[in-house]
């Protein structure tokens, strides 16, 4: 092979890796000196998102009792319970596996303000009432409680709400979750015809448990 070939074949040979070197290799970014180049950068953020809550809320934090339905043997005092609202902003995935919730509620003994005897808690009862129990029917308000004066309307129920007693439940928190329910109850105090007169005073805890 003479000089003039071997040039030949050389020059054959750095443009065939040339090329070969195009197929593989990606498109620099090019500029002249004193020119710019640039990359676009980007990505993709997932909104964050916050854990759902179970919580409990109430309308209001005061009833006052008003006497209505008294008779010859017992006076009657009532009044509403403010809109208790439970609310579930959690999805199904969040909610352990077989929980259910429920609000139970108790009170304390009415204390007089002057110095008068008090009037014990199981004078005190409810009639809880759902107000939106959702699609699910799952979310039920508790059964009746009266008080210590009264027949039972129920097996054992009249005792008052001197323990925690049913206000609203349900057995399958993750069937019922991402949604929010809301009860009332009417509420009822019965004292014998000799109360003292003055004013007394309660406090009604609800909890919720799960």
């Amino acid at each position: 092979m003479n000089t003039r070939q071997r040039r030949h074949l050389f020059a054959a040979c750095a443009v065939g890796a040339v090329l070969a070197g195009t197929t593989v290799s990606p498109s620099p970014a090019m500029a002249e000196p004193g020119d710019d180049a640039s990359v676009r950068v980007t990505v993709d953020i997932n909104e964050i998102r916050e854990p759902g809550v179970l919580a409990l809320s109430i309308a209001g934090d005061a009833v006052a009792l008003a006497e209505d339905g008294s008779t010859l043997l017992v006076r009657q005092f009532v009044g509403t319970l403010p809109t208790v609202t439970v609310t579930d902003t959690r999805i199904a995935d969040e909610v352990p596996d077989g929980a259910g919730w429920a609000v139970l509620g108790s009170a304390t003994d009415f204390d007089g303000s002057s110095g008068q005897a008090p009037i014990t808690a199981d004078h005190f009862g409810w009639k809880p009432r759902m107000l939106d129990g959702g699609e699910t029917g799952l979310v039920t308000e508790g059964e009746e409680v009266v008080t210590v004066l009264d027949e039972e309307t129920l097996p054992g129920n009249n005792v008052g709400l001197v323990d925690q007693e049913l206000l609203v439940s349900t057995f399958d928190s993750e069937a019922v979750a991402s949604d929010s329910y809301s009860v009332n109850a009417d509420l009822y105090l019965r004292t014998p015809v000799e109360v003292a007169a003055g004013e007394y005073s309660s406090t009604l805890t609800l909890s919720l448990f799960e």
